[in-house]
């Protein structure tokens, strides 16, 4: 450590987490008091429940809409822990995950960010697509993914330790790396990883039944319909049809949508604007339907 980064630091004082008196803010808000739908299709959930004792951050890996999201969801229910969400993207700062000052009443007020609510009352925070968030940006999360556990907020002279039910999670979508949207090594590295796929055929009909409220017979027909379009990626569709359409899907059926006209609107439009691919996954609904 150089001087200089010394003398600063000597200025930080170490701060305590406060009893939570929230400020008004009410983190209750954050806690998820109806058990979400969820089909394990692993050993996800012992992973995780291990990686939440042993306080070591989890990265979620796996292609859009196969439940990842859903799968926190229900974890955090599970542990009877606050999620406090950010969904990442290019125009993020630090500033946004930690706080700034903001002017109120003609006076210069703290106001915590998502990440320092959740470090500071012990929620579980999910970095959701932490890959589109700048790489000068999630840096700020890593020492609090290591034995420290604490967030510097620079602005104010502080250091806030983690409360002991502090967890961190990130999201990743593998398919969208390139040399411009990947997690730095120094970032991955920081994390034990769970990775997702979709779900095996039962437990997507499983999923389809209960989430699009559909019959059996209409959810095998789907399940059918997702397993072919995702074979369509070796002719150049970018990512397999995810779960969460096949139930959009579902949804529009029960509402009394005609299958064929459903399937368009929540596959065919959906997944992508090339011609030929969308004559490929037609031709596919109507041999199904």
């Amino acid at each position: 450590m150089n001087n200089n980064t010394g003398n600063r630091m000597q200025d930080i004082q170490l701060k305590t987490p406060p009893k939570p008196d929230f400020n008004g803010i009410k983190i209750e808000d954050y806690h998820i008091t109806t058990e979400p739908f969820y089909v394990s299709t692993g050993d996800e959930i012992s992973l995780f429940e291990s990686a939440y004792r042993l306080k070591l951050p989890v990265l979620l890996k796996g292609p859009t809409g196969c439940g990842k999201t859903r799968f926190l969801e229900f974890m955090a229910w599970k542990l009877s822990r606050p999620l406090v969400t950010i969904a990442c993207h290019e125009d993020l700062t630090a500033s946004d995950l930690v706080g700034r000052y903001l002017l109120q009443d003609n006076q210069t007020v703290w106001q915590d960010g998502p990440l320092s609510l959740a470090v500071k009352y012990g929620a579980i925070c999910y970095l959701d697509e932490a890959v589109e968030a700048r790489k000068d940006t999630t840096v700020v999360i890593h020492p609090l993914t290591d034995n420290r556990r604490i967030l510097p907020q620079e602005k104010r002279g502080l250091l806030l330790e983690s409360h002991p039910d502090f967890l961190i999670v990130m999201s990743y979508n593998p398919g969208y790396q390139s040399v411009m949207k990947d997690l730095k090594h120094s970032t991955r590295q920081r994390f034990v990883a769970i990775d997702f796929t979709y779900p095996p055929s039962r437990e997507e009909q499983t999923i389809i039944i209960e989430e699009g409220q559909v019959d059996e017979n209409t959810a095998e027909r789907l399940v059918k319909l997702g397993k072919m379009v995702r074979n369509l990626r070796q002719q150049g569709l970018e990512e397999g049809i995810s779960t969460r359409l096949l139930v959009y899907a579902g949804r529009l059926i029960s509402d009394g949508i005609p299958p064929l006209v459903a399937c368009e609107a929540a596959v065919t439009r959906a997944m992508t604007d090339d011609d030929e691919i969308q004559e490929a996954i037609t031709e596919i609904i109507a041999g199904i339907f």
